[in-house]
């Protein structure tokens, strides 16, 4: 199958699976594209950055997110999985199969700014406070937009303000004039249609602005998910785990997928809660996403005041995390 060539060959997702050669790092050659990027500031080797294929916005942002009640949401099954975000009582869902062909959103929730991102490299599903704090003047707010680049297989995302690069995976700015500023992570669910109807009655759920401008519902990295190795990644991999591999990280702790799923429920020293259940379909396993493997829902949070209050986690690709917290030990057992 596909997985005795990924040695040779990398993909990149434009509307259709390409195969292309991933193009090595040059900043004179960036410039001729992103000519109001400060390439003399950075955080990183520039040699750990690679094409993934599409220009600059060629997987596009969603700009201006449209909604509609959870009711009357057609087209997801059940066990698909979306990430949902509560501010102050107000929640909305914005399910992968939108993310898969955009991964970013640029959104306003309950008057908060948020970016809602996922690579699908990397499984990584994170949201983010757009704002960033200023002393003695107003927070400076950004919208985010890809910039075609991935590092460490992940999506490398630009702001419109200042053009910057930023990780999505730990929302670090590493090229440009906001090198070295980080991004809040705000907490969000990444759980089944099902668990969010239950949950949240009255939600919105994200709608793609145009229905017929991708293949919304059918995944493009068919078996993803179940190869030996990722894509346009050459760093080194997790000792205990396979590459492509599940992980659930919160805080300082990092945990496999299959050791929570087999304990259902975790309880750390310092008060972090988390808990497995069935129900949530793999997003990149499948052809059509409402049939992937069952993952499973993960929840994490801590009890304040006796009340659970979710807390940021996420559930990553090992090879990934290994490559953000190479020091890291992924508990197995």
């Amino acid at each position: 199958m596909m997985r005795n060539l990924i040695a040779k060959l990398t993909v990149c997702v434009f509307g259709s699976l390409l195969f292309i050669k991933a193009a090595g790092a040059d900043p004179d050659f960036w410039k001729y594209e992103w000519p109001n990027t400060d390439f003399t500031k950075t955080s990183v080797n520039f040699q750990e950055i690679l094409s993934g294929g599409p220009p600059k916005d060629g997987i596009p942002a969603i700009d201006n997110p449209i909604f509609a009640p959870v009711g009357k949401i057609s087209g997801i099954s059940k066990n698909e999985p979306v990430i949902t975000v509560e501010i102050s009582g107000k929640a909305r869902a914005y399910p992968l199969q939108v993310l898969m062909w955009h991964e970013i959103v640029n959104d306003e929730l309950a008057g908060i700014p948020i970016s809602v991102t996922f690579c699908p490299l990397c499984n990584a599903s994170i949201v983010f406070d757009r704002r960033l704090k200023r002393e003695g003047g107003s927070d400076l707010v950004l919208d985010f937009g890809t910039t075609g680049k991935l590092r460490n297989s992940d999506l490398v995302m630009y702001d419109r303000q200042t053009e910057s690069w930023w990780q999505q995976f730990t929302g670090e700015a590493i090229v440009g004039d906001l090198t070295g500023e980080s991004l809040t992570m705000i907490p969000a669910r990444i759980e089944s249609f099902n668990r969010l109807k239950s949950r949240f009655p009255e939600a919105e759920v994200l709608l793609p602005n145009n229905p017929n401008a991708r293949a919304y519902g059918k995944n493009p990295y068919v078996g993803y998910d179940s190869l030996d190795v990722p894509f346009l990644y050459r760093g080194e991999y997790p000792a205990n785990v396979a590459p492509l591999s599940r992980v659930v990280a919160v805080g300082e702790h990092v945990w496999s997928l299959d050791y929570i799923r087999k304990e259902k429920r975790i309880e750390t020293q310092d008060g972090i809660i988390v808990e497995w259940e069935k129900g949530q379909n793999s997003a990149l396993d499948a052809a059509i996403i409402g049939e992937g493997t069952d993952i499973g829902n993960i929840i994490a949070y801590k009890m304040v005041n006796n009340k659970p209050i979710d807390v940021v986690y996420r559930v990553d690709f090992a090879f990934a995390y290994h490559a953000f917290h190479p020091d890291k030990k992924i508990i197995t057992k």
